[in-house]
């Protein structure tokens, strides 16, 4: 899978990637499949699983949010698993854990049992970003990583269909326990990874360069008493974010998440190290304000469908197959136009074209197909563009400690997965839940704009760390003197 990279002049694109790198490729998109497929399959099962068990609201919706408490020491762990022993390693670890515990949801007996299992979900999730976005991307061209990034990611809109339909199949059929049970499939993919596929090309030659394998969290521990500290601090930010993920937090809830925020601000800052102490914080801010955008409409799209413009079932259907698919289309050219123009050049640029669409979207009201096709481009362009968010994060770190940095910055940052509708709910509190989810959307489109669009994590890095190097996914070494890269 390494080696020198062929011109692009002597054979199409798809035949220089190889077949290896095709097999890299195929059990890294299987993982993000089965990411979007459990996170629609829980809202799915969400009511039979209620009337089994006798669950109040909040309990329902903590089963949704769980795997948010765990993610982003999911990230730093196997991420940092995947930078000491290899990519194709932590790759395998991560699914097994996904898998264990999707079948350990259809086993649960009771509310306690299934968010127990939701939290390792949340573990196997996490490490299966870092490390299939890194493994894909270190096995494939450098000219065509972008392609790698996109292509990866369309992976997860394509699960989120899968699972609508699968779960018209299996559910009335054989009840709500078995969508979990499928979850043992994926164990196999595992186990096919770790036995037949090689390791990532960059990765094997930044530790041939150096024979040291790398510890990226040396930082956390290096003496005693700081070790003991960030064990502390994780305790702390478990505690906190289960405490309001679960509703239990109370009056004291924005206090517990500042404190969460802070020791996980505090982690970043450490794990950046003296030269990159601002970019793991200002990556962290980038990514969560990507969430905060995205989110409004991929929560609370079905409510406003059905509450406020009174679609009927079937109608909802087909809206969010026409948005699901868009995603999926606009995560494969996000791709290509991130090789072509640069990923923080074409992430912008295509972000601000679907500020446009907003508006008309939700302004359309009694045409069902004219709205899912407006949703298909607005999602092709506002929400498929993060296809290129594995390519923007993980060219900001070097590859001994790509995994893991990109594994905690992403997890973190998707904790504005878990605001957002709550915050969609309160704005809506004062207006139609339409202009809601539109001003949100634009506005917080915009700030993602400005802060990739600016470069504002890399230009504050570099502000410190003045080594030059932009982006460390732009070359390997053996091609840094080959004309036809």
């Amino acid at each position: 899978m390494g080696g020198k990279d062929r011109s692009p002049s002597r054979v199409a694109w798809f035949r220089e990637v190889g077949a290896d790198r095709w097999r890299a490729f195929l059990a890294a998109w299987v993982g993000y499949v089965l990411d979007g497929f459990d996170f629609v399959l829980v809202t799915l099962v969400l009511t039979e699983v209620t009337s089994d068990f006798g669950l109040t609201g909040v309990q329902a919706a903590s089963l949704v949010s769980a795997a948010f408490v765990t993610r982003w020491l999911g990230g730093m762990a196997i991420g940092g698993l995947g930078d000491r022993h290899g990519r194709r390693a932590a790759m395998a670890v991560s699914i097994l854990l996904f898998s264990a515990g999707t079948v350990a949801c259809g086993f649960a007996w009771n509310y306690a049992a299934l968010f127990a299992a939701r939290l390792v979900v949340g573990l196997g999730m996490a490490g299966e970003y870092s490390a299939s976005a890194t493994y894909v991307m270190e096995s494939w061209p450098v000219r065509m990583r972008g392609r790698a990034s996109g292509l990866l990611i369309s992976g997860y809109s394509i699960g989120t269909v899968l699972a609508a339909q699968v779960y018209t199949w299996v559910v009335p059929a054989l009840g709500w326990r078995w969508m979990f049970y499928l979850g043992a499939l994926p164990a196999v993919v595992a186990l096919w990874i770790r036995r037949v596929l090689p390791e990532a090309a960059d990765w094997e030659e930044a530790i041939a360069e150096t024979a040291v394998r790398p510890s990226p969290f040396r930082p956390l521990f290096a003496t005693s008493r700081r070790g003991r500290v960030n064990a502390a601090l994780a305790a702390v930010t478990l505690g906190a974010l289960l405490l309001v993920f679960t509703g239990r937090a109370g009056g004291a809830g924005w206090a517990l998440a500042v404190v969460a925020g802070a020791c996980l601000g505090a982690f970043a800052v450490q794990l950046g190290g003296p030269s990159g102490r601002v970019l793991l914080p200002a990556l962290i801010v980038t990514v969560f304000a990507a969430f905060l955008h995205t989110w409004p409409i991929q929560a609370l799209l079905p409510t406003y469908l059905k509450t406020e413009i009174h679609y009927s079932a079937s109608q909802v259907r087909d809206v969010l197959f026409y948005a699901g698919f868009g995603t999926a289309a606009g995560c494969l050219a996000a791709g290509f136009t991130g090789d072509r123009f640069g990923p923080t050049r074409a992430y912008a640029a295509t972000l601000t074209v679907s500020l446009a669409l907003v508006f008309p979207v939700f302004a359309v009201r009694g045409d069902p197909v004219l709205l899912g096709i407006l949703l298909f481009f607005l999602q092709a362009t506002g929400f498929g563009i993060s296809g290129l968010l594995p390519r923007y994060l993980g060219g900001h770190f070097p590859t001994e400690r790509r995994a893991a940095g990109l594994g905690f910055v992403y997890n973190v940052g998707a904790l504005g997965g878990a605001v957002a509708p709550v915050l969609g709910a309160r704005l809506a509190q004062g207006m139609p839940l339409g202009t809601a989810l539109a001003v949100l959307t634009c506005s917080l489109g915009l700030l993602v704009v400005l802060l990739i669009g600016l470069d504002v994590p890399g230009r504050l890095h570099r502000h410190f760390d003045r080594s030059g190097i932009r982006d460390h996914l732009g070359s390997r070494p053996e091609e840094a003197s080959d004309p036809d890269i």
